[in-house]
């Protein structure tokens, strides 16, 4: 807890000073120090400052200043036996173990940021320190929040957070807002800055801006055998001694290095590395003249926030950066701060004939320069050969596309084709279990809850857990190796054409598996229309929830040209996206030329370990889903349908005549009298249920491309997830969860009407209207949430139900003319 939230008469002990600078010293020079006890007295009448008592006299702090330092409550060490009256030396009681594990005392834990630019390996690193199993991608984008972790390493627990790949620390992305204000409000201990070894020269200016903050840092070179690969010689001790900044090489993909790394990490935070001290990256003495004028001013006024150093705050200051003048707008001398800033500017860019930020960059870039010239013999560049050969045939004018439209034929292939086999392993067991409870349980609702509500739904859709593998499968591949970075290169100017960014394609690609992360790696796009766009046209990107709709309808109807009808349903949903996104550009939005900037890594052959790791990480997603919000919509799909209950002299004799009549003859032939009955009644209880008046409430709005009310009841169940509207078919057509069963009664002619509930033409315009039409609830929510807007969700919903019903009728009215 902070010293802050301590109450009159309270004392703890300080464990952690979370301060930076001047304030960090001030306060450890009047006896805030680790392990010593403080006391809260009183607050002052209008609550701030607030009077504490330590070593026998009295000081009082502000709370901003009190809610920067780390207390333990003096009652709750004393309860764990841990109590201590003396500096440093708290211990632990092994009786007081917990679960046998040790006990880690305050000052034992670490509190670590991973920052580093997109693609250098942070998550890489991040997994292989906490064991947690997040996503990589060998492009910029991956990370879009931070993910934490925690490990035990020699007595100390290390807090480790994952944070958004950054090229610097300006307020230019939501990635780099989210980093600046992390640092700012969370203060972690130590920072880790990971480093692509081969790339140092880019990588290095982030490092640069970290230098400027002062604050306890570790450089990880990262990637490190692709640097000895390149027979280049790095002397990574000397370059750490002129940064001021312990540098350790580690190739996180194996765990090489990762221990001295951690190693190093105590080391800095304990204050017992050589090699940390503090420097400032000079520049010109033009530039540092106008930063000192800033500077000083900010050092000088106590009501500035000590989160980050004054030089800092002054070079972000004469950049422009809004969130560094967000940080000093409450300072007292604001205004003299922003007039100095405005006079210096001038001034430098008069004595400079240059822009500031340019000439800071510039200043930056060469520092870094002379750093790598004293430390660094050979080029790695020369490791860059296959890259660019490969380069040379995937994204060049005459094999680009066809590369690109080839890829995406055999993963559509391949997810329907390969996926069909497993998927009928899967489809028997459900099938067995089904019989086992049927056989052996005792009749009544809830044996009809497990049979027709959770595996009848769950079980249907558990079926197409291979499918969905198969195209994350792809979709891994294609980021793990590069080719995903190169995919948006070579459709940049199409997406500009569309009026948006190249960098734009790639949440539009991560669609095909899921909206709402698709929505979510919108972040990496520096152009907030751009983003909105994106954002808002990705539901029409066949996500991997509609396949179960597909691979049934395209197995009933279309069965020898399933890859081609797969293919044309994804390639309408992205002409549809494209559309939108043009109008939207031409009359919502106004026009966005934020340039194109992407980083294209080098190609990497990814590790069996990686992609199996991406694909259990999106199965262990779907199956949560699954457990969650496909169960729940399937018994409340079921208890819809379920009640008002009915009995068998309750439902009229011409109905049972009719039912019966239209019953396929392999049921009569496979049923006994009583079962035939048992079907009728489910029929009959089924068209009479509180969802059977429903779907015949909404049924005239669907109407006109001749869906029934069953059919209506399913999209209608869609809002839960899509893959729900396979279970709520057969639920409702056939009672029973078979695959076989559900494709036969849609496909075949009723005994009655001489009409099936499904045609080829209708099957075409009922999985183009679940193509368009609104997306599930999780993927509204992605959107009002990145959007910071439910109008921008609303406005998804309505549109793209009204563009589903008009194309699905189009498609109707068309395929009947064939």
């Amino acid at each position: 807890m902070r010293l802050s939230q301590l109450k009159p008469g309270e004392t703890a002990v300080v464990t952690k000073i979370l301060g930076h600078g001047a304030f960090r010293k001030r306060v450890m020079e009047m006896g805030f120090v680790r392990g010593r006890e403080v006391t809260m007295v009183l607050n002052a009448p209008l609550q701030d400052p607030i009077k504490y008592k330590l070593m026998d006299y009295e000081v009082s702090l502000r709370r901003a200043e009190a809610d920067m330092i780390e207390v333990e409550p003096f009652d709750r060490l004393k309860h764990d036996g841990r109590a201590t009256r003396h500096p440093d030396t708290a211990s632990h009681d092994p009786a007081k173990e917990d679960n046998g594990e040790e006990f880690v005392a305050k000052h034992k834990i670490i509190n670590v940021a991973l920052i580093g630019n997109p693609n250098c390996g942070k998550t890489s690193l991040f997994n292989i320190v906490s064991g947690a199993h997040e996503h990589v991608g060998n492009y910029a984008g991956v990370t879009v929040g931070a993910k934490a972790g925690t490990v035990k390493y020699k007595g100390y627990r290390f807090n480790i957070v994952d944070l958004p790949g950054t090229y610097s620390l300006s307020a230019y992305s939501p990635e780099e807002l989210y980093v600046m204000r992390y640092l700012n409000q969370e203060m972690p201990d130590v920072i880790v800055n990971v480093v692509v070894a081969s790339n140092m020269e880019r990588n290095l200016y982030l490092t640069t801006e970290l230098i400027d903050m002062n604050r306890s840092m570790v450089i990880d070179l990262n990637m490190y055998d692709e640097l000895e690969r390149s027979k280049a010689v790095l002397d990574y001790e000397t370059l750490g001694k002129l940064l001021g900044v312990p540098v350790v090489p580690t190739k996180a993909s194996t765990g090489w290095g990762v221990d001295r790394l951690l190693d190093t990490i105590i080391d800095v935070y304990e204050m017992k590395h050589k090699d940390v001290r503090h420097i400032h990256v000079k520049m010109r003495p033009e530039l540092e003249k106008g930063i000192s004028q800033v500077k000083d001013i900010i050092k000088n006024d106590p009501t500035v926030p000590a989160n980050f150093s004054p030089r800092y705050l002054a070079i972000k200051m004469m950049e422009g950066d809004p969130e560094a003048d967000v940080q000093l707008r409450n300072a007292a001398s604001y205004k003299e701060i922003a007039e100095t800033r405005d006079k210096e500017v001038q001034r430098i860019e008069r004595d400079l004939n240059e822009d500031v930020s340019a000439a800071i960059s510039a200043d930056k870039y060469g520092f870094i320069q002379g750093a790598l010239a004293e430390t660094m013999e050979g080029n790695v560049l020369e490791e860059q050969k296959t890259t660019r050969l490969i380069d040379a045939i995937v994204t060049s004018k005459v094999f680009g596309f066809p590369i690109f439209i080839c890829v995406m034929l055999l993963m559509f292939w391949a997810t329907f084709q390969l996926g069909s086999y497993p998927m009928e392993w899967i489809e028997s067991l459900v099938s067995w279990i089904s019989g086992l409870i049927g056989e052996h349980m005792a009749d009544g609702p809830l044996k009809d809850l497990l049979l027709d509500g959770i595996i009848g739904g769950v079980g249907g859709v558990i079926v197409f857990l291979p499918n969905i593998l198969i195209l994350y499968f792809f979709i891994s591949m294609m980021e793990d190796t590069g080719y995903m970075a190169r995919v948006a290169f070579i459709m940049d100017k199409l997406m500009h054409r569309m009026g948006l960014h190249g960098k734009s394609f790639i949440p539009l690609v991560m669609g095909f598996g899921c909206n709402v992360p698709a929505i979510m790696s919108t972040r990496i796009i520096e152009s907030k229309s751009s983003r909105l766009i994106t954002i808002l046209i990705n539901p029409f990107i066949s996500c991997s929830a509609r396949i179960p709709i597909y691979v049934l309808l395209v197995g009933a109807f279309f069965p020898n040209h399933g890859a081609l009808v797969f293919f044309g349903l994804y390639l309408l949903g992205v002409i549809v996206a494209v559309i939108t996104a043009r109008l939207m550009r031409k009359f919502w939005f106004k026009e966005d030329e934020t340039p194109f900037v992407m980083e294209l890594p080098p190609y990497r052959i990814p590790t069996s370990k990686a992609i199996m790791r991406g694909m259990w990480s999106k199965a262990r997603q779907y199956l949560s889903k699954m457990g969650g919000i496909i169960l729940v919509a399937s018994i409340i799909i079921w208890a819809l349908s379920y009640f008002p209950r009915y009995e068998m002299e309750q439902v009229p004799q011409s109905y049972i005549s009719a039912t019966i009549a239209d019953m396929p003859e392999q049921l009569h032939q496979d049923k006994s009298a009583e079962e035939i009955d048992g079907l009728v009644l489910n029929s009959y209880q089924q068209e009479n249920s509180i969802l059977g008046h429903i779907g015949k409430f909404v049924e005239p709005v669907v109407r006109p491309m001749e869906y029934g009310w069953r059919t209506t009841v399913a999209l209608l169940a869609g809002a839960a997830a899509k893959e729900v509207v396979v279970s709520t078919m057969g639920v409702l057509y056939v009672g029973e969860d078979d695959a076989d069963l559900i494709s036969q009664r849609l496909s075949r002619p009723s005994n009655l009407t001489g009409q099936p509930p499904f045609t080829p033409a209708k099957a075409l315009s009922f999985m183009v209207f679940v193509l368009l039409y609104f997306p599930c609830i999780a993927t509204l929510a992605a959107i009002a949430r990145e959007t910071e807007s439910w109008k921008y969700a609303a406005a998804s919903l309505a549109y793209n139900t009204v563009l589903a019903w008009i194309l699905a009728l189009l498609t109707y009215r068309i395929a009947l003319l064939f």
